[in-house]
């Protein structure tokens, strides 16, 4: 085994406590990195790979600078790494062999507090996960930032969670060493995380201020696995932790991992960004914590008649008071990030201007409290004895902290002047000290007759007297009084008896005064440290005011109606319109539409053309009754709505490459999860179910889908299809009803007209919106021609049985059946003998490799197989 050195040695030591982590070990300057970690973050961070003497071997090393190193490390925690903070915990002047050096913070995706790796409109959650004996599992969140923290029990499986830790969107996942690995590499397939490990779920004394609202074993066991990892991990103090609060999924609408997806609430499909997102269209909150507060209601709409009410009532309410609302806009502009300041506060890397921000944010807490007073409602009236102001605070931050202070708070120049009398004593020996260098300097000039002479100062060499050497001859009468300090090619510098006895008090009160201001600033982030419960409280109030401020604005501006609500389970919209959609194209452009739905009237069959706008409609209705229940006015002249419990959605067509899953198993996926988990009280959203296997086999499976949610459910339900045969089921089914997207031709093109009319499309359009998407001419042409010849031989066809619906309870000689593609006897008799020609091309049918076929290959051979039977 080679010998190494003792620094690389210590080095070693430190490293096998932190395997999963970038060991940043601090040696003068530098963070140095070696091994394994240096080959790696030469390629991550793209910088120079060296080597250095560690023994018997040179090993490799890379670093990066001190004062560079947050920009390195953002980098590493965008890909997913940890680091650990090796620093020296020792004088080197007083250390006897290797410096003693200390991991004293790992830093991880989960636990970043400050720079790029935070979005101020986002949240940054670690997660923990418990698994229990009895099935249950325990899920824990907290964001270290905010210091804002939540636990829940579910009783599902790996579906519940995948769906939580998707709403979450938490970077980092602590977990025990036991969980479940199957479940460990699906979510680590499915989302960008990190893992990291913690067996410890022992509560500790200092957490019970934490736990105060937590009584379930369970619930104390899944946080204290997640404390225990964050004080492990970040060695100090976390005073801005809030009190855990516990949540029930059932108090919330539950919108799955592909729901919210299909519907893109807070980020689209195509681009995975805001734009274009029912988040985007919303965001006009004026704070950077109204803004994260609105992707939670958004993720979480709410169940709760009376809450929603409340929100609504004070949308109403500042509607109607459009001034006040414009001047509250104007101050919350001004309003920093509370929830974050008072995370750095805690954290201890909070600076000057920090402080600065805190205090200008809470000079406004008094004019938007004015403003609410003015509302004069039942809820601004609650909101009012939040907002409270600190004046306390306010006037010790004016009292103590400049307005304009530096980044650094060890250099000086952060505490106002007449703060503090020792430090006013020691500012005012440097400054009478430097009048005097300055008065010095005038008086050498004209004492020697030398007028480039000047005084000087650096770190190395203190004050000086600086002569060119073609001036030297000048000093012949002083050069008793000028004593040689340093040799330069141009110049020599001197110092005299005066000079030196200046330098030393100067310097002197100089760093004292340093030492003593920056002793003053950590007293006074200890104070500030006080205040964090009642800021947090304050954030609260401030960001709920923010984002209901925001609903107001949005729906003047849209439009909007307020939404009432009904226990009959009607949906009554009129005007109805796909908020994201309108803003894209313009009020003037979008075509409005009205959605009647009863307890007779539980299922709406939509046909129509492809581009005719059936998804767009499916999607308004949910993203109205989301937006109801979140709390705002919604894009309609009129809407009257249930409260959903669950929205399920399976809209559009997308391969899961990651899991290896198929369009058609994601198809048959989302629709089992709407199928297996619905209620009479959910609304579900079924595009094209079936159209990803073949025509008789995805109509036969519709067709079953339809009658179970239809016999076995009773869901609110939109089921848009292009299997016309399917709107028969109206006559057999009593709740569903036909209706369709209505489209006409003109001089042979196709006009969409957008509008939602009763009764089912005659027509799918399917050829011309080939047209409209240029394809060439001729092949247009050619399926005119194909579709005529079909439609023709169907008309002389036989009646085409209709195929019988089910009750699902019992099982018919016709539901075990395979639909045949061909005409079968009647029972009872025999089947006559094909002819030589059709069997012919029967078999020729059947060898036919139809997956390996384009859409226009099948068709030509359609053809030809047709004209030979003719």
């Amino acid at each position: 085994m080679a010998k190494f050195t003792p620094m690389i040695q210590q080095y070693l030591q430190v490293k096998a406590d932190h395997q999963d982590a970038f060991l940043f070990f601090r040696l003068g300057d530098f963070y140095e990195m070696f091994f394994d970690d240096a080959l790696k973050a030469s390629q991550e961070l793209e910088i120079t790979l060296t080597s250095r003497d560690g023994g018997e071997e040179r090993i490799p090393m890379c670093g990066v600078p001190y004062h560079s190193a947050p920009t390195y490390i953002e980098r590493l925690i965008e890909k997913g790494y940890k680091i650990a903070i090796c620093e020296q915990t020792e004088d080197p002047k007083q250390a006897k062999g290797v410096v003693r050096r200390e991991v004293v913070q790992l830093i991880t995706p989960g636990t970043v507090m400050d720079g790029k790796g935070l979005t101020d409109k986002e949240n940054n959650y670690i997660a923990s996960i418990s698994e229990f004996q009895d099935g249950t599992i325990g899920i824990a969140y907290n964001d270290l930032s905010t210091g804002e923290s939540q636990v829940t029990m579910m009783n599902g499986g790996q579906d519940e969670v995948m769906n939580e830790i998707s709403l979450l969107g938490a970077k980092e996942i602590v977990v025990g060493h036991q969980f479940n690995k199957d479940l460990e590499k699906t979510l680590k397939e499915r989302f960008i995380v990190t893992f990291s490990y913690e067996d410890d779920i022992s509560s500790k004394e200092e957490y019970a201020p934490l736990l105060v609202n937590i009584q379930h074993e369970k619930m104390v066991q899944t946080v204290s696995r997640l404390l225990n990892y964050l004080h492990r991990t970040q060695k100090r103090s976390l005073d801005h932790l809030q009190p855990v609060s516990i949540y029930q999924l059932q108090q919330f609408m539950k919108i799955d991992y592909y729901s919210k997806k299909n519907l893109e609430l807070t980020e689209t499909i195509r681009s995975k960004g805001k734009k274009g997102s029912l988040l985007w269209l919303l965001d006009e909150t004026m704070t950077a914590m109204g803004g994260r507060l609105l992707k939670q209601w958004i993720d979480r709409p709410l169940i709760d008649h009376q809450l929603i009410n409340s929100r609504l009532n004070m949308v109403e309410t500042l509607l109607e008071h459009y001034f006040e609302r414009q001047d509250l806009r104007e101050n919350l502009k001004e309003v920093y990030d509370l929830e974050r300041l008072a995370g750095r506060v805690a954290f201890g890397n909070v600076n000057g201007r920090d402080l600065i921000q805190l205090k200008k944010s809470l000079q406004q807490v008094p004019f938007i409290r004015s403003i609410v007073e003015q509302l004069q409602s039942q809820e601004s009236d609650r909101l009012i004895g939040q907002l409270d102001a600190l004046e306390d605070l306010t006037d010790m931050l004016e009292q103590s902290i400049i307005e304009n202070p530096p980044l650094s708070i060890k250099e000086g120049g952060v505490i106002r002047d007449g703060y503090h009398q020792e430090l006013d004593q020691y500012r005012d020996a440097s400054k009478n000290g430097k009048d005097w260098i300055a008065q010095l300097e005038l008086q050498e000039r004209e004492r020697t007759g030398i007028r480039s002479l000047k005084v000087g100062f650096n770190r190395v060499f203190g004050y000086y007297i600086e002569v060119t050497k073609a001036n030297l001859h000048l000093l012949n009468e002083n050069r008793d009084r000028y004593e040689r300090k340093q040799t330069l090619t141009n110049a020599e510098r001197f110092i005299t008896p005066e000079l030196k006895e200046k330098e030393a008090l100067i310097l002197q009160a100089n760093e004292k005064s340093m030492e003593l201001e920056y002793e003053l600033f950590l007293q006074i982030r200890e104070r500030v440290k006080g205040y964090i419960p009642r800021l947090q409280k304050l954030a609260k109030a401030i960001s709920g005011l923010d984002v209901l401020q925001c609903f107001a604005t949005i729906s003047e501006n849209r439009h909007y109606s307020k939404p009432e609500f009904n226990h009959d389970r009607r949906i009554v919209i009129e005007d109805g319109r796909h908020p994201v959609v309108e803003k894209v194209m313009g009020a003037q452009e979008y075509v409005p539409n009205n959605c009647y739905m009863d307890p007779e009237r539980e299922m709406l069959l939509i046909t129509g053309p492809n581009m005719s706008g059936k998804s767009t409609y499916m999607r308004q209705v949910a993203l109205t009754a989301i937006l109801a229940q979140i709390g705002c006015y919604v894009p309609a002249s009129r809407a009257v709505l249930p409260v959903f419990d669950q929205v399920f959605t399976r809209i559009g067509a997308a391969d899961d490459l990651v899991s290896g899953q198929s369009t058609f198993m994601v198809e048959m996926l989302e629709a089992k999860n709407a199928i297996a988990n619905a209620t009479q009280n959910s609304l579900i959203l079924f595009d094209e179910i079936g159209r990803g296997t073949s025509t008789y086999d995805g109509m036969a499976l519709a067709q079953a889908i339809i009658e179970y949610i239809h016999t076995n459910i009773g869901a609110k339900t939109l089921f848009s299809t292009h299997y016309h045969e399917l709107t028969v089921l109206q006559e057999e089914l009593a709740q569903l009803k036909n209706v369709h997207v209505s489209a006409v031709e003109q001089n042979g093109k196709v006009v969409f007209l957008h509008k939602i009319k009763e009764g089912a499309a005659d027509k799918s359009y399917g050829i011309h919106v080939a047209e409209l998407a240029e394809l060439p001419a001729e092949l247009i042409r050619r399926a005119n021609q194909i579709l005529n010849e079909l439609e023709n031989q169907h008309q002389h066809a036989p009646e085409p049985k209709k195929i019988p619906t089910s009750n699902m309870h019992e099982k018919s000689d016709e539901e075990t059946n395979q639909l045949s593609f061909f005409e079968e006897a009647p029972a009872g008799k025999q089947k006559s003998a094909a002819s030589t020609k059709e069997k012919k091309v029967a078999d020729e049918l059947q060898s036919l490799n139809i997956l390996d076929m384009t859409p226009l290959q099948a068709m030509n051979a359609l053809y030809e197989l047709q004209k030979r039977l003719k």
